[in-house]
């Protein structure tokens, strides 16, 4: 089972001035994945080393296998999230985002305007997720199968990336 953080970017979600919606979300269709357990969320200020900060903790401290994160992508000033991540991260997983941001696309034209990125630290992989509810349930539905797998290699559970032919 892999265990997961969530973390929420949000200046008026921490400070208690709007309810968190798509932490939640993140957390209610992961457990309809036996492969998963969310094992801490938290909702930070748009602030680079508070962000910084907790995805070392999650990574290097508690030993989560995934985080996710939500908000923060976006073109606002404050929207800090990508480059938080990718401070912290060692390698780069291009390819998760630009496959978000292909799906979105086909619902949306405005999902050109994501700046996600995923990245791996140490033995966790860090994803930074949309942070509309609806947007999460789109994306994190189509991810998880390969996100699974990547999680298997990450670990060591798995060496095999070829797909088995029969």
């Amino acid at each position: 089972m892999y265990q997961v953080g969530i973390i929420t970017a949000s200046d008026k979600g921490s400070s208690g001035q709007r309810e968190d919606l798509s932490g939640p979300a993140i957390r209610d269709i992961l457990s309809g994945h036996p492969e998963f357990e969310v094992k801490k969320m938290v909702i930070l200020p748009d602030e680079p080393e508070a962000l910084k900060g907790e995805m070392v903790r999650m990574s290097d401290e508690e030993g989560l296998h995934l985080i996710l994160t939500t908000g923060g992508t976006g073109f606002s000033k404050r929207d800090i999230t990508p480059e938080a991540t990718l401070e912290v991260c060692q390698r780069r997983v291009p390819g998760i985002p630009e496959a978000m941001r292909y799906y979105s696309l086909q619902i949306t034209p405005r999902a050109m305007l994501s700046r996600a990125e995923a990245g791996i630290r140490n033995n966790t992989l860090i994803i930074n997720m949309p942070g509309s509810p609806k947007a999460i349930r789109e994306v994190l539905e189509y991810i998880l199968p390969s996100l699974i797998h990547g999680l298997d290699i990450l670990t060591g559970s798995d060496s095999e990336c070829a797909t088995p032919t029969l």
